[in-house]
């Protein structure tokens, strides 16, 4: 057991079991061939990152069935739309010369806007299908793995970009020393490389341990951003705290010495210590707090079907393949879970295998209780539900901490 980034071999590590892959949505002739790893994480007390010990081959998580497609969530659209207006303001002075170059560009959902002013972007995204669909809106796209490598393919094609653009994606990367040098190899002189991904210090606060899967091989801190990108000659010159998925942060990135540090970066570092991000007791005390939740979130479910009340899952994200299968629940106490994805509708969730069921079953179906997976994007999915509490539904929430909420503003407080 040794640090990714700094091979320092001592930390604190959190075992959370057997655990599938988190998108890895199977039908019923699959589950004996199911793959499952050790879901370990260490906090490196040298470097101050926050990582899983073992990741599955890239390869099993990121192909021509992955599932997720970032602009099917509205309030998404408006979050890249305002990061697409703010990079074009702030950091392209001239759109004629621009190149912008997003890292796992998904569906196009941010590099679009690029494309509709005419500036010349390319968009690098490893699973083939949602790259595209990419392309069918227009947007130049390619599906590779993005490291050294083909950082040198794109510069010779294409010239150094202003932009290099990454969005919930670099914590998917395992070997970011490759990422340093691609980004180095790519970034003109003046150029800016900018990231944002859940945040370190929002899971800590929150207990959402359900950040952790098999596509998250880190979940980054200011500290941390700063020591690995150091060695690449990248210095972290702003942040940005972000509201998405549950607490993100946005890092903006130079080569060192071409721009002015912001006082941010130095409030932020601060804000760090006093939480002790910095300290492997933060992470001793986050191992109990998740054993805690665990055993709650399982002590309400038990209780609730001793009751006669049913119980349906809401959302079948990454995420709820953590909390499932680290709290071992399975169709015994949730019957199904609801999603309007129609490549995850007619299977079984990973590793604990609850039905996936199309959203309309959710709505004509009356649940008494529904626990709510995408909890990150609570305020759009309360306002879609008003009419779940209006026929007597309560929601159930795991984070902060296990609760049961029968009104809208209780909800709205508690997240």
């Amino acid at each position: 057991m040794k640090c990714r980034i700094c091979s320092n071999p001592q930390g604190v590590s959190t075992s959370f079991g057997d655990m599938p892959i988190a998108n890895g949505f199977l039908a019923e002739k699959d589950f004996q061939k199911e793959y499952f790893f050790k879901m370990e994480t260490l906090f490196c007390d040298v470097c101050k990152t926050y990582q899983l010990i073992e990741q599955p081959d890239p390869e099993m998580m990121f192909h021509e069935n992955y599932a997720f497609f970032s602009s099917t969530s509205k309030n998404m659209a408006v979050h890249f739309k305002e990061m697409a207006d703010g990079y074009m303001q702030d950091f392209i002075p001239n759109k004629g010369n621009a190149f912008v170059v997003e890292l796992g560009s998904n569906d196009g959902i941010m590099l679009k806007y690029f494309a509709q002013e005419g500036i010349k972007h390319l968009g690098i995204e490893p699973s083939s299908n949602v790259a595209e669909v990419a392309r069918q809106h227009g947007v130049n796209t390619i599906s590779e793995f993005f490291g050294a490598e083909t950082a040198q393919a794109v510069e010779a094609e294409y010239g150094k970009a202003d932009i290099i653009s990454a969005s919930n994606v670099m914590c998917h990367i395992p070997d970011l020393n490759s990422v340093g040098q691609g980004v180095d190899a790519l970034l003109k002189e003046t150029g800016i490389f900018v990231f944002e991904d859940p945040y370190l210090g929002s899971m800590i606060s929150k207990t959402s341990y359900d950040q952790i899967y098999d596509e998250h091989v880190y979940i980054f801190s200011v500290l941390s951003v700063q020591n690995i990108f150091a060695p690449h000659g990248l210095e972290l010159f702003h942040v940005e705290p972000q509201v998405t998925h549950g607490g993100s942060m946005r890092y903006y990135l130079c080569r060192k010495g071409t721009r002015a540090v912001r006082d941010s970066v130095k409030t932020q570092v601060q804000k760090e210590k006093d939480l002790g991000l910095d300290k492997v007791e933060t992470y001793e005390k986050f191992t109990q707090s998740c054993e805690k939740s665990k055993k709650d979130f399982v002590t309400l479910l038990t209780k609730i079907k001793a009751e006669g009340k049913r119980v349906v899952g809401y959302a079948a994200t990454s995420k709820s393949t953590t909390v499932l299968n680290y709290c071992n629940v399975g169709p015994d106490l949730i019957e199904y879970i609801c999603d309007t994805t129609p490549l995850k509708q007619g299977k079984y969730s990973p590793g604990m295998h609850i039905p996936i069921k199309p959203y309309e079953d959710f709505k004509n179906d009356n649940p008494d209780y529904a626990v709510l997976f995408a909890w990150n994007h609570a305020e759009e999915i309360f306002a879609k539900e008003k009419g779940f509490l209006a026929q007597g539904g309560k929601w159930i929430l795991f984070i902060p901490k296990v609760s049961v909420f029968e009104t809208e503003d209780k909800l709205k407080n508690a997240i």
